[in-house]
């Protein structure tokens, strides 16, 4: 796949590294030379030096013949308008923009510009980790999802599954019990026990 990764910093770098690892053809840009030096020396992709905004260092970067973008910069503001560069005006298929700020996030996204936002994802992992949880994310269509394994609050024990009031973002997928057993919530309504473990899906973005 040809896939134009704009910023060169540290996400953008280990992206560029980890694509080009597993046999992507990766273009990069970046407006500060230094940043090419984070790449890797096995990296086997092209670098383009420029504004990452201006159209005529995207076609130089090959933006035409893309299959998918990522805006990775520091600036949330250069991301989405690199991504909304690449959708509009040179309809590229795969266009996603690293969004800081969950406000803007989630204001773009009302937009329809697929968005990525590390904060939101960050904040679940570490709400997983501090309640003796796990969390994995993955994007799917331009959101990302972040599956929860949690620990049973005291007070759910016992009671059923329509008794307890969830957050508005999250669904109850499964239980997984203390004897490694899972059971399926879907048209059902079972009820916590001692030990149980919730896995739950929440929207990060």
């Amino acid at each position: 796949m040809n896939i134009l990764v704009v910023g060169c910093g540290t996400v953008g770098a280990a992206l560029c590294d980890m694509l080009s690892e597993q046999g992507h053809d990766v273009s990069v840009v970046s407006d500060n030379k230094e940043q090419f030096g984070n790449l890797s020396p096995e990296f086997t992709g092209y670098t383009t030096l420029g504004v990452p905004i201006d159209r005529e260092v995207l076609k130089k970067a090959g933006i035409e013949n893309c299959e998918a973008l990522a805006a990775v910069t520091a600036d949330d503001n250069t991301n989405l308008m690199v991504a909304q560069l690449a959708k509009v005006f040179f309809h590229v298929p795969k266009a996603f923009a690293r969004v800081a700020d969950p406000g803007k996030n989630a204001v773009y996204g009302e937009l329809g510009l697929s968005t990525i936002c590390p904060t939101n994802a960050s904040v679940s992992a570490f709400r997983a980790a501090l309640c003796g949880g796990e969390s994995v994310g993955a994007t799917v269509g331009g959101h990302t999802i972040v599956t929860e394994i949690m620990d049973l609050p005291r007070e759910f024990v016992g009671k059923k599954v329509s008794e307890i009031e969830f957050d508005e973002n999250e669904t109850l997928i499964a239980i997984e019990h203390a004897d490694g057993a899972v059971s399926k919530v879907l048209l059902s309504d079972p009820e916590f026990e001692r030990g149980d473990r919730m896995i739950l899906a929440r929207f990060a973005d």
